[in-house]
């Protein structure tokens, strides 16, 4: 890895010092109250390393993540900062790159975005002036070199840990390992993964990464997460893009009495992590824990990742504001 810091912010700093780091998803409120993000943050503070604010994740419109951002960054909060490049133009979207850099965002996750077809307003129009490989190209020219894509010179860069979006589970596999490699060189710094269900798969995969050197490139953080139910887990492999669950764990949700079902996608959850943490190349996880972000304190703790590296917080209430 460099070891001169892109960003100089907690997420990049507890990866260079070899710590197994947890991100957590921070789901935007349908809502105007800036509490609402704040009450959120609060239950997860103490077991998480950063936040990762989503920016209109399957097509739903929520609160921006740039606005998140900016709410946890006064706050003390480490983010991850999303950008869709389904929703914005070039220069709409090197605009906010600028804007949540000031505001204290050191971290960046580059996405294409889900189509509009699987949200709630399918007649939206797709931009996609960008794709993520070029959205990670743009932000590193105004990183490195100081100016926007046009050209024109920048008075301060902006001082970001670049990442991008992973998914070894769906085919075609020997393909995802090349397409990461092309991230790699478009300026990702930290990878982050779909949800992982099948960990024999996840071990293929982070063998052709290490066959390949990418391993010693980049910070690879696994996407794990706890099944509500059996029918939410049948949901998810059927209905959400790129989300691939092996017919042994939904079995094993469906032979759990109803009313310990929860609990036993904790379960699943926890173990999942336990084994990922023994993969060569594993810098950490990122914890998505939809309408369950309660569970998220119990998951780290039993998965023996606490305590965690202290880090000062300010008291996060929207009353506090100056």
């Amino acid at each position: 890895m460099n070891a001169a810091l892109k960003s100089g912010g907690h997420l990049e700093t507890m990866l260079g010092q070899g710590h197994f780091v947890i991100t957590a998803e921070l789901t935007p409120p349908d809502s105007a109250d800036p509490q609402d993000v704040y009450d959120e943050a609060t239950l997860l503070a103490p077991v998480v390393d950063a936040f990762n604010a989503t920016d209109g994740s399957g097509a739903h419109c929520h609160m921006s993540s740039i606005s998140v951002c900016a709410l946890l960054t006064r706050a003390g909060y480490p983010t991850v900062m999303q950008i869709s490049c389904r929703d914005r133009n070039r220069i709409a979207i090197q605009g906010d790159v600028l804007g949540g850099a000031a505001m204290g965002v050191s971290n960046v996750l580059c996405l294409s975005g889900d189509d509009v077809t699987v949200g709630d307003q399918p007649e939206a129009k797709r931009v996609f002036d960008f794709d993520s490989i070029q959205l990670l190209r743009t932000i590193r020219i105004m990183r490195d070199k100081g100016q926007f894509l046009s050209g024109r010179k920048l008075t301060t860069p902006p001082r970001l840990f670049l990442g991008a979006a992973s998914n070894p589970f769906v085919p075609p596999h020997d393909w995802r390992p090349l397409r990461l490699a092309k991230k790699i060189e478009a300026g990702a710094d930290f990878i982050q993964s779909q949800y992982c269900f099948d960990v024999p798969m996840l071990k293929r995969f982070m063998q052709q990464i290490r066959d390949l050197g990418l391993h010693e490139l980049v910070y690879y953080l696994v996407g794990v997460g706890p099944l509500r139910s059996e029918k939410a887990a049948e949901y998810m492999r059927k209905k959400v893009p790129g989300v691939h669950i092996p017919e042994e764990i939904v079995a094993r949700m469906r032979k759990t009495p109803s009313g310990q079902q929860r609990q036993e996608g904790k379960r699943i959850c926890v173990e999942i992590i336990e084994q990922v943490r023994e993969i060569e190349g594993v810098a950490g996880v990122h914890i998505m824990a939809y309408k369950q972000q309660d569970l998220v304190p119990e998951i780290v703790a039993e998965a023996g990742l606490l305590p965690r590296p202290v880090r000062k917080i300010r008291n996060p209430s929207s009353k506090s504001r100056g």
